[in-house]
């Protein structure tokens, strides 16, 4: 049988927030540190760094670029930034002002695509720091989270309850979800050209073929406000439960298990693959906590 270990790591103090994280081309970790600008890195096993900003710029989501940086955005200073792996750092503003970028992900032109939360706009950044930005055919959508698609750039709608497609031209599809007012945030590709998603609001982690066709799974927990997912190289999806305070895996058939995270109310939020191979998640109270599975006799 499998058995799941949980270590967690402190990274910062519970005042910092690290937020969101992903594995660098170093075989780091990067995460945001939301509530004192910085950015962070840790090597499984080491002692973690960090690398200052502005300390009110709200760094959000984080991403590997194409160009072998990290780029990520900063929520309450409109800006789009990018570190290397030695720690130099550029910050690009985007061009609408009081537009929330959040979601970052990089596409199959080479570039990055963001969300921007206040503007119901998607933008797009060269690696040189080129920003155009495509408008919403929705308005008050809060545009959240982002992914690449086989066929384009894939997002959730928080305040819409749909998933939004974008294409390298600009144009956009919209997909209602089946659940009034699910709220969805994380997004992700799955292994199969399918994007799994979480509904915050509705205790539900879904699925959208490319097509638009969509499933909903409903949580063991439906107040367990699932925030971020990922896909490990299974296939299965693992999310975490910001209110249940638990980390779970979906299976592409919908079998749904959880696992308690060892301290109470840690707050996960961002989840991703770690360089080690096992799942790692961000505790908005000062530490990532490292998810493996162990095999038991």
């Amino acid at each position: 049988m499998t058995r799941i270990s949980i270590e967690e790591h402190t990274v910062a103090d519970s005042e910092a927030g690290p937020y969101a994280l992903t594995t660098g081309t170093d075989g780091a970790l990067w995460f945001t540190l939301v509530h004192s600008g910085r950015i962070g890195r840790l090597v499984p096993g080491e002692e973690p760094t960090s690398h200052r900003l502005d300390p009110t710029c709200g760094p959000t989501v984080i991403t590997p670029g194409p160009d072998g940086a990290l780029w990520f955005t900063e929520y309450r200073a409109d800006r789009i930034g990018r570190i290397t792996t030695d720690g130099v750092i550029d910050e690009f503003d985007v061009p609408t002002p009081g537009c929330g970028p959040f979601g970052i992900a990089t596409g199959p032109d080479g570039a990055l695509w963001f969300t921007e939360t206040a503007s119901d706009r998607i933008g797009r950044i060269t690696t040189d720091g080129h920003i155009t930005e495509f408008s919403l055919p929705v308005t008050g959508a809060f545009p959240s989270a982002i992914t690449a698609g086989d066929d384009g750039m894939w997002f959730t709608l928080n305040q819409a309850g749909a998933i939004g497609r974008i294409d390298m031209t600009g144009a956009v599809d919209i997909h209602p979800l089946p659940t009034e007012a699910a709220a969805p945030v994380g997004i992700a590709s799955g292994n199969d050209g399918t994007l799994w998603f979480v509904e915050i609001a509705a205790g539900q982690i879904g699925r959208i073929t490319p097509d638009g066709q969509i499933t909903e799974f409903p949580l063991p927990d439906r107040t367990a406000r699932p925030h971020a997912v990922t896909v490990d190289e299974h296939g299965a999806a693992w999310f975490t439960e910001w209110g249940g305070n638990r980390v779970g895996t979906i299976t592409p058939d919908g079998s749904v298990t959880v696992h308690d995270l060892p301290t109470p109310h840690s707050e996960p939020h961002g989840i991703t693959v770690g360089p080690d191979g096992a799942l790692w998640t961000a505790l908005e109270t000062g530490a990532l906590a490292r998810i493996a599975a162990n095999s038991a006799p």
